[in-house]
């Protein structure tokens, strides 16, 4: 499914007299990646949580596929988003009272699928990250570039179109980062799967396809390191 953002606005107020961001337009393609850059209170998690619908756009139109995001009632929103959007988060969010099989299979549980199937895809997803002998460990005993390769075989698992990626590697050292934003990048590539990421790290953004700035002004190209 197509993601497209046109003319987007976030204001601090609803006067709308000191945008946040505003005119932000954006087309991307299955299988395309972006980095999101810019400076620190420009609004760029804002932005991705627009997205996902957990804030509200002032004005605008958010439309995945055939579906036009910004008209959906909360309850709508949140059975679509629960279906087509995966999250990688800076600071994990795996659950420490569940092994690592049940931490990726979560989402499929939450989709109603049988125990069985989830269990089952997310052992598929955990060997195509590394970790398949590690299935049945609980998350304190991961380094924090292990966590990060799970919370990827979660946002995978039930084949979303949409994975939004908050400072991924903000937790890792640059060795781990590396390793992570690639195994990223190649997992939601083969999946087909549209990548958007928010991160102040240039070496992060050179892994994506594009680097935008965000701006009060809306998403331009990035110039340069």
């Amino acid at each position: 499914m197509t993601l497209t953002l046109d003319n987007l606005t976030k204001a601090f107020d609803p006067t709308l007299w000191h945008p946040l961001f505003r005119n932000a337009c954006l087309r991307l393609e299955p299988g395309q990646s972006v980095a999101i850059v810019g400076e620190s209170g420009v609004g760029k998690s804002t932005l991705l949580n627009c997205i996902a619908g957990l804030e509200r756009v002032d004005s605008g139109m958010i439309r995945l596929g055939e579906h036009e995001l910004t008209v959906l009632d909360e309850d709508s929103f949140a059975d679509l988003r629960k279906r087509h959007f995966g999250f990688v988060f800076q600071a994990f969010h795996l659950l420490p009272h569940l092994t690592l099989q049940q931490n990726v299979a979560l989402p499929l549980w939450l989709l109603s699928h049988k125990d069985r199937v989830a269990r089952e895809r997310a052992q598929a997803m955990l060997e195509r990250v590394g970790l398949g002998d590690r299935a049945q460990d609980w998350p304190r005993h991961l380094s924090g570039g292990e966590m990060q390769r799970v919370a990827i075989a979660r946002a995978l698992v039930h084949e979303p179109a949409v994975v939004l990626c908050d400072e991924p590697t903000g937790n890792l050292d640059p060795e781990r980062a590396e390793g992570v934003l690639e195994l990223l990048f190649e997992r939601t590539r083969d999946a087909g799967a549209i990548t958007l990421m928010v991160t102040h790290s240039q070496v992060a953004a050179a892994k994506a396809q594009r680097t935008l700035r965000l701006t009060v002004n809306g998403l331009v190209e990035a110039s340069g390191g």
